[in-house]
């Protein structure tokens, strides 16, 4: 029988007119446009649908950009009659996995993403801090390239997305050294992110501790389906440990290939990537090239992966 994996994007997959057909489509995604429109105070969903590039790619609106096309996707499939068996999402999508298991209302998760964006955004100053990806070497070697140029300055491992995939964090001069040690051992290649703070890594930490105070208000119920968090790539055991997670989850590593790995190993064979972009399919396919992996992100993408389940015995 088929397990079903629903796995949500981060931050860096967004694009002007994410959304817009579904929306267009679907009265239950463009319902949830309208509610972020109404919690956020502005027009989100003019933002998703027409840009500008440069106000989406500020973290504080990509933020709640992403969770709002997300969840309008994942609605439009959950109409079709697909719920997953499990759930996960790359650091700003484990809010949609949260909502999606029923733990965390909709509205607060907007809110709460919106408040999360700012406070990493406005943490470290601008041209401080910044991220590389890591090709080509292993988890215990990027630890300890990072080791090695912490002498410069903070230097992480923020993203452990696949193998030989892993994204470093920190301070600019730390950062390039600790790509020069990268390549000295053999890094395929260093690319630098653009983004706009180092993410998941202790330099957020301040981040963590002000949206604490926004996490003391918000409810979460019980899981009605499994959560695999970021900061542990393990089981969600109750919504006691969810509001600790949610803080460490800023600055610590997000273990996204460890949550990956331990789906497969519970028989996961599926795996649907719901919202903008792709990058996670792809990640997903070098930890196991065998899994059967769809996107939903548009009319095109979820016709044909609703066709894909059919195929399936879904």
């Amino acid at each position: 029988m088929m397990k079903l994996a629903i796995v949500f994007p981060g931050q860096g997959a967004q694009y002007a007119g994410m959304g817009k057909d579904l929306s267009e489509n679907f009265s239950i995604a463009e319902e949830v446009f309208d509610t972020a429109n109404r919690v956020l105070g502005y027009d989100i969903k003019k933002l998703c649908f027409e840009g500008p590039e440069d106000e989406l790619i500020k973290t504080e609106i990509t933020q709640p950009a992403i969770l709002t096309m997300s969840i309008a996707a994942y609605k439009v499939l959950e109409s079709k009659g697909v719920k997953p068996d499990v759930t996960a999402g790359l650091s700003l999508g484990e809010y949609c996995s949260l909502v999606v298991s029923g733990s965390l209302d909709f509205k607060d998760a907007v809110k709460l993403v919106s408040k999360r964006g700012k406070y990493m955004q406005d943490t470290v100053p601008q041209g401080m801090g910044g991220m590389a990806a890591v090709i080509g070497l292993d988890r215990a070697t990027v630890e300890h390239i990072c080791k090695e140029a912490a002498d410069t300055g903070v230097v992480e491992p923020a993203n452990i997305n696949c193998p030989g995939q892993i994204v470093i964090s920190g301070e600019l001069k730390a950062i390039n050294r600790a790509s020069l040690l990268a390549k000295e051992k053999g890094a395929k290649r260093v690319i630098n992110l653009s983004v706009s703070a180092p993410f998941h890594c202790s330099l957020l930490k301040p981040a963590g501790e002000k949206l604490s105070t926004d996490l003391e208000g918000v409810e979460f119920k019980h899981l009605s389906v499994p959560v695999i968090t970021n900061v542990t790539g393990e089981y969600i055991k109750d919504e006691c440990e969810i509001r600790d997670l949610l803080i460490r989850q800023v600055s610590n590593p997000v273990l996204w290939e460890d949550s990956i790995r331990l789906m497969l190993k519970d028989g996961v064979d599926t795996f649907i990537e719901v919202g903008p972009g792709r990058a996670l399919s792809g990640f997903i396919k070098k930890i196991d090239k065998d899994v059967s992996i769809f996107n939903v992100e548009n009319m095109n993408t979820l016709d044909n992966t609703l066709e894909a389940l059919k195929l399936k015995g879904w």
